[in-house]
C-alpha cells in the first residue's frame, strides 16, 4: 500500500495557505475594478488594474517556476508573499496619493503572489501517488472556500479603515496577511527536484510539450476556464453597481433596510460583496469531491461538464439584470471553473514527466494568466463602453464567452474521439 503521509501534510499546509494568504484575491478583485473606476481619467480602463496583476502573474509564472525547480517550492511560494505585500503597500500608496500609476505598479507587483499562489495546486500533486494526485489538487482548492468567507468580509471591513479615502486599508491588511500567512511555508516538506546529470535526458522542449495533444488540450481548457472566469467576475461588481438593481424587490429586506437615499450607492458594492462572495465559494466548494469525481468518471468528462456549466451561467446573466440573475449567475460560473480548471490541472499534471515539470508548469501558466490578462482588460472596455448603457456592456461580457466555449469544447472532444481511435 502506498504511503501518503508526506503528501496528506504538504496538502494540510498548503490548505491553510489557500485559505489565509488566498483571501487577498476575492479582497483585491472586489475592490480593484472599483478603486481603478475611482482613479481612472477613462472609465473604459477601471478594470486595469486587474489585468496588471495578471499580467504581473503572466510574466512572473517562467521565473517563479524556474526559481522552484532550482530552490524548491518553499523559496518560490516565499518570493509570491513577499510580491503580494510589497504590491499591496504600493497599491495603498497609489490611491493614498491619488495616482493611478503607481495604483497600477502596486497591482502589477501583486501579480508575483497570484502566479505563485497558481503553483499550490501542482505542488500538491508533487508528494502525491497517482491514486491521491486528483484529490490532493481538489483539496488544495477546497481552500479556496475560507478564503471566500474571509476576504470579502475583510474586504467590507477594512474599505473604510485607517484613511478618509477607500479601499487604503484593505489593501494595508493584504500586506498584512501575506507577511503572517507567509510563516506556514516553513512547515512544508517537498523535497527540492535532484539536478539532472549531464548525460541524464533533458526531456521534451516546451514546443514539444505544446504539441503533445493532451498537453495541448489540457492547457487549453485551463485558459478558456479562467480566462472566462475572470471576464465576468472582474465586471460584476461593477455590473451590480451600474445596473441599479436597488430597486430589484428580490433584494432581501435586511439589506434594503441599511440603506437608503444617498447611500444607494453604498448598497450597491454591499450587495457585489455579496454576489462575490457567492461566486468564490462555488469555486472552491466543489473542491471537497471534484477529485473524487475525476477518478470516477474521467477527466475528459469532468472538464466537459464544468464547460456546459460556464456556458449555463452566461444564458442566465442574459436573462436579466434582478439580483437572483446575478447571484445564479456567478454561482454557476464558479462551479463551471472549478470543474474545468481542476480538471485541467490533473490532466497536466499526468502528462509530462518529473523533470519536465518546472518547463512545463511555468509555459502552462504563463498561457492561462496571457488569457486571463487579455480577458481582465477586455471586461472593463466590454462593461464600460459597449451599447451605452450597463446593462448592454453586462450582455456584450456574457456573449462574448461563446467562441471560447466552442474552442475548448471542441478540442477536447477531438481529444476524446483521438483517444477512442488510439484505444481501437
Amino acid at each position: 500500500m502506498i504511503d501518503d503521509t508526506r503528501a496528506k501534510r504538504n496538502v494540510a499546509v498548503l490548505v491553510a495557505a489557500q485559505a489565509i494568504l488566498g483571501a487577498q484575491m476575492p479582497m483585491i478583485f472586489l475592490v480593484g475594478g472599483l478603486a481603478g473606476q475611482s482613479l481612472a481619467t477613462n472609465i473604459c480602463f477601471a478594470t486595469l488594474p486587474i489585468s496588471m496583476i495578471v499580467l504581473g502573474s503572466m510574466l512572473s509564472a517562467t521565473p517563479v517556476s524556474a526559481i522552484m525547480q532550482r530552490y524548491g517550492r518553499r523559496a518560490g511560494f516565499f518570493l509570491g508573499a513577499a510580491g503580494g505585500a510589497t504590491g499591496a503597500l504600493v497599491a495603498a500608496y497609489g490611491l493614498f496619493s491619488a495616482s493611478f500609476p503607481i495604483f497600477l505598479a502596486g497591482s502589477f507587483l501583486t501579480g508575483i503572489y497570484m502566479s505563485a499562489q497558481g503553483f499550490y495546486r501542482f505542488a500538491a500533486a508533487d508528494t502525491a501517488s497517482d491514486e491521491y494526485r486528483a484529490k490532493a489538487i481538489s483539496y488544495v482548492m477546497a481552500g479556496g472556500l475560507a478564503s471566500a468567507i474571509i476576504g470579502p468580509q475583510l474586504a467590507s471591513a477594512t474599505s473604510l479603515s485607517l484613511t478618509a479615502v477607500p479601499f487604503v486599508g484593505t489593501y494595508v491588511a493584504v500586506a498584512i496577511l501575506n507577511i503572517a500567512g507567509s510563516l506556514l511555508f516553513f512547515f512544508i516538506d517537498i523535497p527540492t527536484p535532484p539536478k539532472p546529470d549531464i548525460d541524464a535526458p533533458h526531456g521534451r522542449t516546451r514546443l514539444e510539450l505544446l504539441r503533445t495533444p493532451r498537453i495541448a488540450v489540457a492547457v487549453i481548457c485551463a485558459m478558456v476556464s479562467y480566462a472566462l472566469m475572470n471576464l465576468v467576475m472582474t465586471s460584476t461588481p461593477l455590473a451590480v453597481v451600474g445596473c441599479g438593481i436597488a430597486g430589484d424587490t428580490s433584494v432581501p429586506p435586511f439589506l434594503a433596510d441599511m440603506f437608503s437615499g444617498d447611500e444607494t450607492s453604498t448598497m450597491f458594492k454591499v450587495i457585489a460583496g455579496f454576489v462575490v462572495t457567492g461566486h468564490v465559494l462555488a469555486m472552491f466548494a466543489p473542491s471537497f469531491f471534484t477529485g473524487h469525481l475525476i477518478n470516477r468518471f474521467g477527466v475528459e468528462k469532468i472538464i466537459g461538464i464544468g464547460l456546459v456549466i460556464l456556458a449555463a451561467a452566461g444564458i442566465v446573466a442574459l436573462q436579466g439584470v434582478e439580483l437572483s440573475n446575478f447571484f445564479i449567475a456567478l454561482i454557476l460560473l464558479g462551479i463551471g471553473w472549478n470543474f474545468g480548471f481542476i480538471g485541467a490541472t490533473s490532466m497536466l499534471a499526468g502528462a509530462h514527466s518529473p523533470h519536465e515539470r518546472g518547463r512545463m508548469q511555468g509555459l502552462n501558466d504563463l498561457l492561462v494568466f496571457g488569457g486571463v490578462t487579455v480577458a481582465s482588460l477586455a471586461s472593463g472596455g466590454l462593461m464600460n463602453c459597449s451599447g451605452g448603457s450597463a446593462q448592454a456592456g453586462w450582455a456584450a461580457v456574457n456573449y462574448a464567452m461563446i467562441p471560447f466555449l466552442i474552442l475548448a469544447g471542441g478540442a477536447l472532444i477531438w481529444l476524446m474521439l483521438r483517444d477512442r481511435r488510439v484505444a481501437a
